[in-house]
């Protein structure tokens, strides 16, 4: 019965989240109205309402709603996993170069047409995701087994994906895709449409159920691989399938509205300090946390200043920044 109503509570916070989402912009559409426009979309209800209205809502601003609850969702569960296998506190997609090596892989689809037409964007962004973390991980064995050294590892990789980015865009791309990748790269929902939400919906739920599986898994790698092993876990198998969902999940939100830092890292810690460390309830805490706080995010990058609209990734950079710097001094505090 508890577990019923929490589920409720929680669809209820998701779809007021949504609601407010495509409600609030620099230009505030009423409430009812909103209400009334998914009414007539989905259940063809018939209330006269203004065209443009409903198309602002409809087709603009719903749309971008679902894609960023989609993005925040999968960022969170893959901060989840990440930091859960690692057992680090500092670990997430952006920081490891998960999401610098998905950006890489798709700059090198969108322009230099890697693969011959055969690869879309998000398989691109997959397969640079897959060989970043694999770098990384390399570095990080290469460097030792201390819990820093995957950081430091992901920051070396961050920055040498990046590096190609820049390289790729500079010298492949005209002066005007330059500026709109680049403007992408910061995290931009403003070219979110429905087809969008077909794919990001999708790979979110995916994601969300196959970590939900493996949540037994995930509490045992509390206490290390080693005694994961020791309770009948099949470790390797577990790293594989987690790993891999967790690339998939970041570089498809990678190849929809570019990268966006810190929300791995920052809603974890959050759906821990609410609901505790058992893996069936942090999941889909940090699902929910996660796509609320992007969708707030999103309202603010368009209010914040008149006339203007800011990559998301400013945002969730100023949220996280400190965020990460308040983890890091208690992770030392502990040491």
């Amino acid at each position: 019965m508890k577990l019923t109503g929490a589920a409720l509570a929680a669809l209820a916070l998701l779809l007021a989240a949504l609601w407010a989402g495509a409600a609030i912009g620099e230009t505030s559409i009423p409430f009812d109205v909103v209400a009334k426009t998914v009414a007539n979309k989905l259940w063809a209800a018939g209330y006269p309402l203004e065209p443009l209205d409903e198309g602002v809502v409809w087709n603009y601003r719903m749309s971008r709603a679902v894609v960023a609850a989609c993005c925040g969702a999968a960022l969170g569960l893959s901060g989840v996993v990440l930091q859960s296998l690692l057992r680090n506190a500092l670990a997430d997609p952006y920081i490891l170069g998960i999401s610098a090596g998905a950006s890489t892989g798709a700059v090198s689809v969108a322009i230099l047409g890697f693969g011959a037409g055969m690869l879309s964007l998000p398989f691109g962004a997959f397969l640079g995701a897959l060989v970043a973390f694999g770098l990384v991980s390399l570095l990080a064995m290469r460097a030792g087994n201390g819990t820093g050294a995957i950081i430091l590892a992901g920051v070396a990789g961050s920055q040498l994906f990046n590096a190609l980015t820049s390289f790729i865009v500079t010298k492949s791309a005209t002066a005007e895709a330059a500026r709109g990748i680049m403007f992408w790269l910061l995290g931009n929902l403003s070219g979110v449409r429905w087809p969008d939400v077909s794919l990001a919906l999708p790979i979110a739920l995916v994601g969300l159920v196959v970590c939900l599986l493996h949540a037994r898994a995930l509490d045992a790698f509390t206490f290390g691989s080693e005694s994961a092993a020791s309770l009948g876990i099949p470790v390797r198998r577990v790293y594989v399938v987690l790993i891999g969902v967790s690339a998939l999940m970041t570089a498809v939100m990678v190849s929809i509205v570019g990268s966006i830092g810190f929300v791995g890292l920052v809603i974890p810690h959050a759906a821990r300090m609410l609901v505790g460390v058992r893996h069936g309830v942090l999941l889909p805490a940090a699902a929910l946390i996660g796509a609320i706080f992007m969708i707030a995010a999103d309202i603010v990058s368009r209010i914040v200043i008149p006339g203007q609209v800011l990559p998301i990734g400013v945002i969730t950079a100023l949220v996280g920044a400190p965020a990460f710097a308040l983890i890091l001094s208690q992770k030392k505090a502990r040491a």
